[in-house]
């Protein structure tokens, strides 16, 4: 087999390749088996067909088709990497020659991962929040803790942020209703900014049995575009009465006896959640000093693929296009970057650490582990799931080499977090929860 590589560009090559018709066999025979196992002939049991009955009923030509079809993503694999070419978008293939005198000549357009230079990441520099806590965050945690032990009573005065409302609520498009914006009876937290956008700024203000109406356009799905009128009706407003902070509360809500020994307690657990929050930062801008110390092209033909695949439907405007075309240039330069990386620090995954990325994102979609692994083999996403896991390594090991300072100019050890100490693992969920009522969260 023959090949030539052609540079078209930093991001783009053109590969040509001849492959001799002797060496087209094993697709050859792989292809006559195929044909064989799917068409009826009569006098001839599936699977058993001879070649030359193949040929004359069903076709030459399309044997070769079948054969090429086999040939081409081997051939052109093992050209890619005998000449350390990493592909990144699906090949424009062109066959210009085939038949058992010259054999398979065609010609590949592909983009692939153009050649830059990693910078020392001993030499990035990040800057962090400090992680200090205030007594206004103590103070939070604990209201936020009262609230959960408050009762509800019901007042005859106009709706304001923490009220809990009791509403009606529907939304119609040019007299149709939408099923989507329905609902009865339902209990809201007006401000916590938990219905479509709009509706909190709409309601308000509201007094009991009053109806609010305001204007939603969604910007996705079967109603994109579309003005929907939401009508709300504010059947009752309660508010929260919470117990004082004093000691009875401090037994009720907790383990200990006094407030202050609870207040004592907010505060640890706040500082070692403020230690979690300071690592996540500190992993995202040093992703953000990496992305920004390293220029490189990014392959047009990816970002074109990605734009056609979502907005394939037709929908979304302008802004949302160019929003998602932005996010998605930034996702293409930090796979190539973090890629790179696995590359040449040769980072490997464990199966325990694909067990616990399964177990996690499982999660994240509300499936049981064991479903979520067949689907992702179903998929056949295995290797990009491994393919994500390199990069959050390959993220870490970045992490473990630049320097990390906060706000002070203080420099920050991660390690104990990076490393996983228990101390700071146990209350990992509680940063990442954030508003779960079960737990403390972090606040700015």
């Amino acid at each position: 087999m023959k090949s030539a590589v052609e540079n078209i560009s930093p991001t783009r090559v053109k590969i040509t390749i001849e492959v001799p018709f002797a060496e087209l066999q094993p697709s050859l025979d792989a292809a006559y088996a195929r044909i064989a196992a799917q068409v009826n002939i009569p006098g001839f049991r599936k699977g058993k067909i001879p070649a030359r009955i193949i040929d004359q009923r069903v076709g030459r030509a399309a044997v070769l088709e079948e054969a090429v079809n086999d040939a081409i993503p081997s051939t052109l694999a093992e050209v890619l990497i005998e000449n350390k070419i990493v592909q990144l978008g699906r090949p424009e293939v062109d066959v210009t020659v085939i038949d058992e005198e010259s054999g398979l000549i065609y010609t590949a357009e592909i983009d692939i991962r153009p050649e830059f230079d990693l910078p020392a990441f001993d030499g990035l520099r990040v800057v962090v929040d400090n992680a200090e806590v205030t007594e206004e965050q103590i103070e939070e945690q604990l209201t936020a803790l009262r609230s959960r032990f408050g009762a509800l009573k019901v007042v005859e005065r106009a709706a304001k942020d923490g009220d809990v409302l009791l509403i009606d609520l529907s939304g119609t498009h040019e007299g149709v209703e939408v099923p989507d914006i329905t609902a009865s009876a339902l209990s809201y937290e007006l401000g916590s900014d938990g219905m479509v956008p709009g509706f909190d700024a709409a309601v308000r203000g509201a007094n009991p049995e009053e109806v609010r109406e305001f204007v939603f356009t969604p910007t996705n799905g079967e109603w994109d575009g579309k003005a929907i009128i939401v009508s709300v009706t504010v059947q009752s407003i309660r508010e929260r009465e919470l117990p004082n902070a004093d000691d009875e509360f401090a037994q009720l809500a907790s383990e200990f006896d006094t407030i202050g020994e609870l207040r004592d307690d907010v505060a640890t657990r706040l500082g070692r959640v403020r230690l979690i929050e300071q690592a996540y930062q500190a992993r995202d801008r040093a992703h953000d000093a990496l992305m920004e110390a390293i220029k490189v092209d990014v392959p047009e033909g990816v970002i074109k693929e990605e734009l056609d695949a979502h907005f394939g439907d037709g929908h979304g405007d302008q802004d949302h296009r160019a929003e998602f075309e932005s996010t998605a240039r930034t996702g293409v330069k930090s796979r190539m970057i973090l890629d790179k990386i696995v590359e040449i620090e040769n980072i490997q995954v464990s199966d325990a650490e694909l067990s616990e990325w399964l177990v996690n994102e499982a999660q994240r979609y509300n499936m049981p582990p064991d479903q979520f692994a067949d689907e992702l083999v179903k998929a056949g996403q295995v290797q990009g799931a491994i393919a994500e896991v390199r990069r959050v390594k390959a993220l870490s090991h970045v992490l473990e080499q630049v320097t990390v300072v906060d706000m002070n100019g203080t420099r920050i050890d991660l390690e104990s977090v990076l490393r996983g100490d228990p101390a700071i693992q146990d209350f990992t969920d509680a940063f990442e929860e954030g508003s779960d009522e079960e737990n403390f969260e972090s606040n700015e």
